[in-house]
């Protein structure tokens, strides 16, 4: 034992940002954040991010439809998964923030009307667990944990992972700390008192968590004030917590799970679920710390009778068991059809196994992990008195694997009626099954590499040889591999040792696949059949003779909130009929999928199409948490992932109905949660019309309930869903589901835009690494700004994203040199006026930027927002910079009209990322009289395809000559002969064609081709470029001739291999410039 040094610096929050980038002078930072803020205020001030629908006196309800009124009307609504209350916002929630955060500014600029709300989640478990801990502590060491003592821990003791939420890791109710550099020894925090320390909560408040209702209040306000200070441009009129603590929303989430169950989509069942025994229930996605994802992996569990025991067993239970006791090994297999090729039993020699007492007479040898699954399935216990601790569940004997090798067993099906024996094999995981393995050597590669060792190593083993070599039968006909699977894939992959596992794992999977989709029974009852069907019949024949039962085990590792490893339960439980029980169901979410739904990348639809077609039934209510109750069965609460599907339809009508968080406040309507029955959600929801009933009963006014309807049927469908790619299988398809189950069609989701997670600086980010950043400390480090540009920066699609703070922190160079020089250059007195004055390079540099605008313009509506900072800032600075210097080379000043136009320009391309920054240089340099939050996206020309052309041809011929010159230098450096002396006046000569090659012709020949099909798609042109055998010189040729017709260059010119431009007239430009 050793006192761990270092719990001091855990505990400090600042810790975990200790390996970030640390900034020295912030002048430049500072003077960007204090104009951020004054531009925070005034949009606050002037509420322009409230949006609202047309009214019912502007358009009459009913007048028109609604998909009419949007077109009238544009509008565009935005929403990214709601945070978990359990903590303050990190980088990687305001990198799924940012994009809907710069859509919305985009729409705004396209003049629609723009919605982006935000709630805040807190159902489910981790804010309870996490309070009742809290709860605990201070009863043990008093309020202010002044009782105290720092305690010692074992070295190297792993950390207990504590609740976590998927939406949500900057996660007040999680902290880990590995092993630094700083300290011999990790540091433990083992009570929730040091995890909030360690995060920031101020002793004398810790208490206060014990209350779990105290965490919606503290937490929702910190979220919103980190968004503001982000610029985000959200309606925080619409926002709302979950749970019964919001009475207006917990109506509306009663309405949903009332009008599911009436349409059969909740059900009351028995099955399979993860569950948690220390809870006492269920354990879904978003109540673990690990393993979400994690689903039962149903078994047959195989009953192998022992006909006579090993030696040492047999000594190990004498007057243990009763002489007539029944005992069996008990295998788990997912291929119950090949039974009938069983030639002996493995068990892992080193494991410990129980033998548990199952009824009367009977007795299980399994792992003791195995026997505490089954506890929860009706083997070892009845279903309605599951045990709460293993203690409970003792075995009557243990046993190493190595005691039990040789005792003779009966194997039900198996050829061998004589019986087989137990052999070991070191490969058996106690993790995994039941931790004792039946052999079928004729069709699994590993039980036949593991045999072939065992007769050549009998000896080694301990064992008989004969024991081993039981005939290997044909069990299953395949077309690829014969009828002896494994034996052949072993040999043909050159498997020569069960250590091979590499091959192993790639031969288990073929013969698997094989089998299982082209494989015939060719013995048993089923003799004749496809395996695929045959499997099932042979399963329940098992069962139904009392030689096998059903058995399931978590595919994974899972962890609840309250740090309980999961198992598997057979209870009877209300449950979404996701999946194959309601094909119908699925298939319509699938086909709207495939054909209907934008999802921005090919990664997202297949994720969701794989999804849709494994996901099935869902636990939907639980007895711990926060929640709200089922309607029907007050003693359960919705699940934290069932009750979070369609609440963006709630915002739609949230600010009519209350005027804060809570509800404890009414809205612009003053309506009460009592009058919102589940007929007026029918009604708001466009699921039916009104009566005279529904006005009576509800006492709200026909024109209440007009002016909530037409705030849906505006808002709706939702346009952009953005949310993680991890919540695809899981909220995402739910969202899909329920939307589909609830709304008619045209009130379905839009699009869905998945994204990859978010790293920082090149790693994961990681509190124990020092590797972490909260949206507040991005925003106080960089300012809002230079954030966003680092965010739109970091990435796009389901990859992995990543934040460079070095990115972040030249950003605020950039834009403090960019926004002086805006300030400085529209008082610059040289500055050409006369429109007679205008020249070649003025024009170059009017086009490029209207090149630039309209390439920004498409790589906004595609979402694609880290080019469309390249073509917005990046670019666009860069033609700048070009005109710039190609005056000042030829002593000439810059033109007022194209200067004007470029930092009006700026500011409004840049406006959906960097607002702060236009928003100044728009009222404040260009003096305009409103926000820059309102104006539109600027109209500009058409490129003219000659400067385009002529742009790209000085800035190619600019580079090869700067490219010339540098080769000299360096040769000249290196000693090289070389007549060039940079020190002597230097003579440029340029030659031009009159003719092209000939070589030529023929790649002319074929774009022309290509382009008479209307098809210049690169993937056949680049192969037939390759396959004409001068790839290296043709591939750029050709790349030359697509991008001159695709910006826009009359085909024939390009055909007739003329140029755009007269070549002399521009080389004899940059000759003067």
């Amino acid at each position: 034992m050793a006192t761990v040094p270092g719990i001091s610096n855990a505990l400090d929050p600042a810790n975990a940002a200790r390996s970030t980038l640390r900034l020295e002078n912030t002048e430049k930072r500072d003077t960007l954040i204090k104009i951020e803020k004054r531009y925070q205020k005034q949009w606050q001030d002037a509420e322009i991010f409230n949006a609202t629908a047309p009214s019912t006196s502007e358009v009459a309800s009913g007048s028109i439809a609604p998909s009419e009124l949007r077109k009238k009307h544009p509008k565009y609504f935005g929403t990214f998964a709601f945070p978990y209350m359990n903590g303050t916002l990190h980088a990687g929630h305001s990198f799924t923030a940012s994009k809907v955060e710069y859509t919305a500014g985009f729409a705004r600029m396209q003049g629609k009307r723009v919605l982006f709300p935000l709630g805040f989640h807190c159902t489910g478990m981790p804010i309870k667990a996490c309070a009742d801990k809290l709860t605990e502590d201070v009863r043990r060491f008093g309020q202010n944990f002044e009782e105290y003592a720092e305690e010692e821990v074992v070295d190297g003791e792993t950390v207990l992972p504590a609740p976590t939420q998927a939406e949500t890791k900057e996660d007040i109710t999680k902290f880990t700390s590995k092993k630094s550099k700083a300290t011999a020894k990790g540091v433990k925090l083992k009570y929730q008192f040091q995890i909030m320390l360690a995060l920031g909560i101020p002793k004398e408040e810790i208490h206060k968590f014990a209350d779990a209702n105290f965490w919606l209040k503290y937490f929702p306000p910190l979220c919103k004030r980190d968004l503001d200070n982000f610029g985000a441009r959200i309606d925080w009129r619409r926002t709302f917590v979950t749970t019964d603590a919001n009475p207006y929303y917990d109506t509306f989430v009663r309405w949903q799970m009332n009008r599911l169950k009436d349409m059969d989509k909740i059900q009351y069942g028995s099955r399979y679920t993860i569950y948690s025994p220390k809870d006492g229930q269920p354990c879904m996605d978003h109540d673990r710390t690990e393993g979400e994802g994690v689903a039962p992996q149903e078994y047959t569990a195989l009953k192998l009778k022992v006909k006579e025991w090993a030696t040492d067993a047999a000594k190990i239970l004498q007057g243990k068991l009763p002489d007539s006791a029944d005992v069996y090994f008990v295998p788990a297999t997912l291929r119950p059809e090949t039974m009938y090729g069983q030639t002996c039993c493995f068990v892992g020699p080193k494991i410990t196994y129980g033998v548990f007492k199952a009824s009367q007479n009977e007795y299980y040898v399994v792992t003791k992990r195995a026997a505490w699954n089954m506890a929860f399935q009706g083997i070892f216990f009845k279903n309605n008195s599951f045990p709460r601790d293993a203690s409970e569940l003792a075995p009557i004997a243990e046993l190493m694997g190595a005691a039990v090798v040789g005792t003779l067993v009966d194997a039900p099906l198996s050829v061998h009626k004589e019986g087989v024996r137990i052999l070991p094999m070191d490969s058996v995981s106690p993790t995994k099954g039941t931790g004792v393995v039946t052999s079928v050597p004729s069709d699994s590669p590993d039980d036949y590499a593991t045999v072939t060792d065992l007769v050549k190593k009998a000896e080694y083993y301990g064992i008989k040889k004969e024991w081993a070599e039981l005939d290997i039968v044909p069990i299953v006909e395949t077309p690829s591999y014969g009828n002896l699977a494994a034996p052949f894939l072993v040999k043909k992959m050159k498997i020569n040792s069960p250590k091979d596992t590499k091959q192993l794992a790639e031969a288990k999977d073929l013969a698997y696949k094989e089998g299982y989709y082209k494989g015939t029974m060719i013995v048993g009852d089923f003799k004749g059949e496809a395996v695929e069907i045959a499997k099932p019949k042979v399963k329940a024949q098992l069962i139904k003779a009392g030689n096998a039962f059903e058995y399931a085990e978590p595919n994974g590792h899972v962890i609840s909130r309250s740090a309980d490893e999961c198992v598997v339960a057979y209870l009877g439980q209300w449950f979404l009929n996701y999946g194959e029980n309601d094909p119908a169901w699925r298939d319509q979410v699938l086909d709207y999928v495939k054909n209907d739904m934008e999802t921005f990348s090919s990664e997202t639809k297949n994720g969701f199409e794989k999804n849709l077609e494994w996901l099935n039934r869902w636990a939907c209510a639980r007895t711990y948490g926060l929640g709200s109750k089922l309607p029907w069965e007050p003693k359960f609460l919705v699940e934290s992932l069932s009750d979070s599907t369609i609440y963006m339809s709630y915002y739609t009508i949230a600010h009519l109905l209350h005027g804060d968080t809570f509800g404890s406040q009414p809205g612009l309507l003053d309506i009460k949660p009592e009058q919102l029955i589940d007929e007026v959600w029918d009604y708001i929801l466009c699921r039916r019309e009104i009566s005279d009933e529904l006005l009576k009963t509800s006492g709200i006014s026909r024109s209440d309930l007009q002016t909530m309807r037409r705030e849906f049927e505006y808002w709706y469908p939702l346009d952009m869903r953005v949310s993680g790619k991890d919540l695809i299988p899981n909220h995402l398809t739910f969202f899909l589901y329920i939307h589909t189950a609830l709304f008619p069609r045209e009130f379905w989701p839009s699009g869905v835009r998945a994204n990859g997670h978010l790293m920082l600086n090149g790693e994961k980010m990681s509190k124990s690494t020092g590797n972490f950043l909260t949206l507040n400390d991005a925003v106080t480090k960089y300012g809002a700004d230079a954030t966003r540009i680092a965010l739109a920066d970091a990435g796009d699609g389901v990859e992995d994203a990543n934040f460079e703070e070095n990115v972040a922190n030249q950003i605020i160079l950039r834009m403090y040199t960019l926004k002086e020089w805006c300030e400085d250059v529209g008082a610059d007195p040289s500055l050409r006026t006369s429109p007679t004055s205008k020249n070649f390079w003025d024009s170059l540099f009017q086009n490029e930027m209207h090149t630039l605008v309209h390439q920004a313009y498409a790589h906004y509506a595609a979402t694609d927002y880290k080019v469309a900072l390249k073509s917005a800032l990046y670019d666009f600075t860069s033609a700048r910079d070009f005109y710039r210097e190609a005056l000042a080379a030829a002593s000439m000043p810059m033109h007022r009209d194209p200067i004007t136009a470029y930092i009006s320009l700026q500011a409004l391309i840049i406006s959906p990322i960097a607002p702060h920054w236009a928003d100044y240089i728009w009222q404040e340099v260009l003096h305009k009289p409103t926000t820059i939050q309102n104006a539109l996206w600027p109209v500009v020309p058409q490129p003219d395809a000659g400067l385009t052309a002529a742009y790209t041809y000085i800035r190619t011929t600019s580079s090869a000559i700067t490219s010339a010159e540098g080769h000299q230098i360096r040769k000249k450096s290196k000693g090289k002969a070389t007549q060039y002396d940079p020190e002597q006046p230097k003579r440029l000569t340029i030659y031009t064609a009159s003719a092209f090659p000939s070589w030529q012709q023929k790649y002319i020949d074929l774009v022309h081709d290509f382009h008479a099909k209307a098809s210049l798609e690169d993937k056949s042109l680049n192969a037939e470029v390759g396959r004409m055998g001068e790839g290296k010189k043709a591939m750029p040729f050709v790349q030359g001739l697509k991008k001159r017709i695709q910006t826009g260059e009359k085909a024939e010119d390009v055909f007739e291999r003329k140029l755009a431009f007269e070549e002399t007239e521009v080389l004899g430009q940059m000759l003067r410039g």
